[in-house]
C-alpha cells in the first residue's frame, strides 16, 4: 500500500476511535483528500488479494461516514438548478458522456467512455470504463460496478455505509442488468451474467439454478456467465400458502470474445425481456 495512503488510513482508523474530538484541522484534511482520492478512483472501496478475494476497505467507509459529519449543508447551484445538501456534485468527469440531468456525487469515481444517461450515481460508487447507465438507474453510495456493464432503466443498485464489515453490492465486467431490476445487500452477480427484466437480489433471496435435473440453490451470489430470470416458489405461512420472489438461472452465456454478438444471441436464445 501506498504510503500516503497507509498513513490516510491509520489517521481515519484513530480518528474514528476517538470519536472525532482532536485537531478539527487535521481531521478535515484528512477526511477531504480520502474523498478526493475516491473522487479520482486513486482509492476504492473494494480492492481485491492476489487470489482475488475481496477485501473491503472498511477505513474508506468510516472515512465517508466522518465527511458527513464534518460538513454542513449549503446551496449547491449547478446552472440554472439548486440544491441544499452537504455533498457537492462531482465535476470532473473526464471523457464520460453526462446526459442531463444525470447527477453524480462527488466522491464517485466514473471512468472514461461512460454514458450516464439521467440517473444518479452516489458517493464511493465506482464505474468502470466503457459502462452505460441508463435512464432512472441508480447507483448506491459504494457500489462497484464494472468494465463495460450495461445498467438498464430503472435498475435500482444499493449502497451500503453501515455495518462497516457489509460489503457493497459488486458487479463485475460485461454483464447486462435488465430494466427494473434491484440488487442490495452486497449481492455479488460474476463476470458476464446477464439478468432479464424485474430481477430482484438481496441477501435473502433464493437463487435457483434449474439448468439440470436437480436444482442447485444459493444466495447472494450470481455466478460467471449466468442467464436470470426472476420466478418463484411456494412457501407456507400460517395464513396460508403463499408465492416468494426467487431469481433463476435458466442457462448460461456463451464465452465468446465478442461480447456485444454474445449478448444478442442470449437474449434471443433465451427470450429474455429487457
Amino acid at each position: 500500500m501506498d504510503k500516503i495512503i497507509l498513513n490516510l488510513k491509520k489517521k481515519i482508523d484513530f480518528y474514528w476511535e476517538k470519536k472525532f474530538k482532536i485537531c478539527e484541522s487535521d481531521l478535515k484534511f484528512t477526511v477531504e483528500k480520502v474523498i478526493e482520492y475516491l473522487d479520482k478512483g486513486k482509492l476504492r472501496v473494494i480492492s481485491f488479494s492476489k487470489k482475488k478475494k475481496i477485501i473491503i476497505n472498511e477505513w474508506i467507509k468510516k472515512a465517508i461516514l466522518i465527511y458527513f459529519k464534518i460538513k454542513k449543508i449549503k446551496l449547491i447551484e449547478f446552472g440554472k438548478f439548486k440544491f441544499f445538501d452537504k455533498i457537492p456534485l462531482k465535476k470532473n468527469f473526464n471523457g464520460v458522456r453526462v446526459v442531463p440531468p444525470a447527477l453524480a456525487r462527488y466522491g464517485s469515481f466514473i471512468s472514461k467512455n461512460v454514458i450516464l444517461m439521467p440517473s444518479y450515481v452516489n458517493i464511493g460508487a465506482f464505474i468502470g470504463k466503457e459502462s452505460m447507465i441508463d435512464t432512472w438507474a441508480t447507483i448506491g453510495s459504494c457500489a462497484q460496478i464494472g468494465n463495460r456493464v450495461h445498467i438498464s432503466g430503472g435498475v435500482g443498485i444499493g449502497g451500503v455505509l453501515e455495518p462497516l464489515q457489509n460489503s457493497p453490492v459488486i458487479i463485475g465486467n460485461n454483464v447486462f442488468i435488465g430494466s427494473r431490476c434491484i440488487l442490495v445487500e452486497g449481492v455479488i452477480v460474476e463476470d458476464e451474467a446477464v439478468l432479464g427484466a424485474n430481477v430482484v437480489l438481496t441477501a435473502s433471496t433464493k437463487i435457483i439454478d434449474v439448468t439440470n435435473v436437480t436444482k442447485k440453490i444459493s444466495k447472494g451470489l450470481i455466478t460467471k456467465r449466468s442467464v436470470v430470470i426472476p420466478g418463484s416458489y411456494s412457501k407456507i405461512f400460517k395464513s396460508g400458502k403463499y408465492y416468494v420472489p426467487c431469481a433463476l438461472i435458466i442457462g448460461k452465456r456463451k464465452k465468446s470474445t465478442d461480447k456485444k454478438t454474445s449478448l444478442n444471441d442470449v437474449l434471443r436464445k433465451y427470450n429474455i425481456s429487457v
